[in-house]
């Protein structure tokens, strides 16, 4: 037990001492501020950049009926020759031109829609040209066929569903949107964290098994003991690291709200507080909705299963650490690592989002190797006690038979030079 206590000691004052990782520790919520800050920056100025759109319109019905917004300015040029017209556009650099051909005698339609231009055109900007044209198409023929256009404007109602649970708590529909960002950044982040830690792992032990030095310390101790005390000292560095990140992203995060002018204790008010101050009722239920996630239990669960994945992944990433003599021969064994990790996040986004209830959804939070990540991408759309404690169980009963099998790998291992071994070698050496 003490030589354990020796190795995590070790294992985690050589990771946080290390020059790279407190850079890291302090500069990474910089960077990460930083950036949202710059994305906000370019697209403001990416909004305030209006654009001039020619028009030329051989119909005579479309071209008024594109209306100036605060990003796109529409010029009519149907008085001219098209060709003029492209070499006017040209000339004055403007955005680009649409040109709307005569409408056909049968279909009742533009035979050609073009949009010319140096540049592609953005979705937002395709989708306003389309749905401005086919509006007036479709009035249009309504029209010509003897329906009165104005009686079924006057007859259309919007409707919108208020959404609410049987106790009468409201929520809205981007509600399921804030739940699948906030879970999806769990998700990601932890995968992130695994690959970052558990290749440290494994390039620790790759390190001292080509100095040697592992020869040395194998004689005083168990390998089994080398390798727990490795991924519990590195786990706990990266623990370190993930809560100095959340201090700083915290104190980071109250000193642009104040900057910005916005009273961050208007953020702990109740959410019937926000809505009977706030004007409109969407934004209100927006707040209310973000102030509604379970934070508290998505924190907490997030540390449970970065612990528990972090130990299997790492776990695996240091047995192979001990089959290989250099890094490079790692790379035939960390495909099967990765699978699953992206496999959980593809199911994360694909199914989670759709269906966070589904079979799918269920049987990947359950299987040790993707429920870290499928399990924190479900956890704000509300998930039953008992799945959460039937996949965290499983995920430690399999924490402890990977470490077992990992262990039967390294301790063979490390003492093992100069051969590239194979998969079966690896299944070999579990029987030693």
């Amino acid at each position: 037990m003490r030589n354990l206590k020796l190795i995590i000691s070790r294992e985690y004052l050589a990771r946080v001492r290390n020059k790279t990782f407190i850079v890291m520790t302090f500069l990474s919520p910089l960077i990460f501020v930083g950036m949202i800050m710059l994305i906000a920056y370019l697209s403001m100025l990416n909004s305030t950049d209006q654009k001039i759109i020619g028009i030329h319109d051989d119909t005579g019905i479309f071209a008024e009926e594109f209306k100036d917004g605060e990003q796109v300015q529409y010029l009519d040029l149907s008085e001219k020759d098209l060709q003029l017209a492209r070499t006017q556009v040209l000339e004055n650099e403007y955005f680009g031109l649409i040109h709307i051909s005569p409408l056909n005698s049968v279909s009742g339609k533009p035979d050609k829609i073009e949009f010319f231009g140096n540049e592609t055109p953005g979705f937002g900007t395709i989708e306003n040209i389309e749905k401005t044209i086919s509006d007036k198409l479709t009035r249009k023929q309504l029209i010509d066929k003897g329906i009165d256009v104005s009686e079924i404007d006057k007859a259309r109602a919007d409707v919108s569903v208020d959404i609410q649970n049987f106790s009468g708590e409201k929520s809205s529909k981007m509600s399921n949107y804030i739940k699948m960002f906030f879970g999806g950044a769990a998700g990601y982040l932890l995968m992130m964290f695994i690959i970052i830690y558990g290749n440290m792992v494994m390039r620790s032990v790759i390190e001292e098994k080509t100095n040697r030095i592992i020869e040395i310390i194998v004689s005083s101790v168990k390998p089994f003991q080398l390798l727990l005390g490795k991924v519990l000292g590195t786990s706990l560095a990266g623990l370190t690291q993930f809560v100095v990140w959340v201090v700083l992203g915290s104190v980071l995060l109250l000193g642009l709200s104040t900057f910005l002018g916005i009273d961050p204790m208007a953020a702990q008010t109740p959410a019937t507080m926000a809505m009977e101050n706030a004007g409109n009722p969407k934004i209100n239920q927006l707040v209310i909705d973000i102030l509604k996630l379970p934070y508290a239990s998505l924190l907490s669960f997030f540390v449970i299963y970065f612990i528990g994945g972090y130990f299997l992944y790492s776990s695996v990433y240091a047995a192979i650490g001990a089959a290989v003599d250099s890094e490079t021969d790692t790379q035939q064994f960390m495909f099967p690592v990765i699978l699953p990790l992206i496999l959980g996040i593809y199911v994360g986004f694909f199914s989670v989002v759709e269906n966070p209830h589904g079979t799918v959804s269920t049987i990947f939070s359950f299987i040790p190797f993707t429920s870290p990540i499928v399990m924190l991408m479900r956890i704000p759309f509300g998930v039953p006690w008992y799945e959460i404690l039937i996949s965290i169980i499983i995920l430690i009963g399999t924490n402890f038979a990977v470490l077992w099998l990992s262990a039967k790998i390294y301790r063979v291992g490390i003492l093992m030079y100069g051969k590239k071994p194979s998969y079966k070698e690896l299944y070999k050496w579990l029987k030693y």
